[in-house]
């Protein structure tokens, strides 16, 4: 059963962590912008996240933009009436594609994104600055998703409203980039929602395929394996019961698990 608990997420254990960082400027970020990159994911208990983010301090900088060190995100992700990008991830699809609108929610700032998954099995990443408008599309929007993908944005909707909070560190030397998102929410344009606040996602962003970054082999120290996990194709799963969930059944009893632990622990 997730939970709809939803503490503060910025609990005094994270505030601990997040400072034993030094923090990287902003305008260091754009070198290891890596939008043409290999993912690698893992999912685990939010309650290991302190101590992961411990134990990398010094190796690692913590992004840092006036004194702030979690950035809350809110994602509209866009989809054809059928979900055929849903449809996509779940068989593996390659030369697959996510169409999102991503707000940073402190600055205000939005992108229209596209992410495609190449046959090789890299993510190559493309955004204009756009706001999502429910009534319609703009031409630069329409220009854009036709220039970067085989659809028309006419042909497609909103789906899916994810929200998170991340935390990005970066390590310059590697030029790698590791982000933890948590406090993870699933909505819709009907106010239906589940919250799991159980559930961090961190990933591993680099130019080329490796698990020799001191990331990976600290998660393989403490028995946390990779594991692919798509925001949209699990709130798909579990908000609008989505079709073909047997493909995501071991992701859904892994966030079950993590989910049921947290409650317990927190007598709900």
């Amino acid at each position: 059963m997730i939970s709809e608990h939803n503490p503060d997420s910025l609990t005094p254990d994270i505030i601990s962590a997040l400072n034993t960082y030094s923090p990287i400027p902003l305008y260091k970020m754009s070198k290891v912008g890596l939008m043409n990159r290999v993912d690698i994911k893992y999912v685990f208990p939010s309650g290991k996240l302190p101590s992961i983010m411990r134990s990398l301090s010094n190796m690692y900088q913590i992004m840092d933009i006036d004194d702030q060190r979690f950035f809350p995100y809110k994602t509209i992700y866009l989809d054809s009436s059928d979900k055929s990008f849903y449809r996509q991830h779940l068989t593996g699809k390659y030369d697959r594609y996510k169409i999102r609108f991503r707000e940073y929610m402190l600055s205000g700032v939005s992108y229209l994104e596209i992410k495609k998954k190449s046959n090789k099995g890299r993510t190559i990443k493309n955004r204009i600055a756009n706001i999502y408008d429910p009534a319609s599309f703009d031409d630069s929007a329409y220009s854009f998703v036709r220039k970067y993908t085989p659809y028309d944005l006419s042909g497609l909707e909103p789906s899916l409203i994810t929200g998170f909070s991340r935390i990005t560190l970066v390590n310059l030397p590697e030029n790698e980039r590791i982000t933890f998102d948590y406090n993870l929410s699933f909505s819709d344009f009907d106010n239906k929602k589940v919250e799991i606040p159980s559930l961090t996602i961190a990933e591993l962003k680099k130019e080329s395929y490796s698990m020799q970054s001191r990331f990976c082999c600290l998660m393989k120290r403490i028995g946390i394996r990779p594991a692919g996990f798509s925001k949209y194709c699990v709130g798909q799963a579990i908000l609008h019961n989505a079709p073909r969930q047997n493909l995501l059944k071991p992701k859904l009893l892994l966030i079950n698990k993590i989910s049921n632990e947290y409650n317990r622990s927190y007598n709900i």
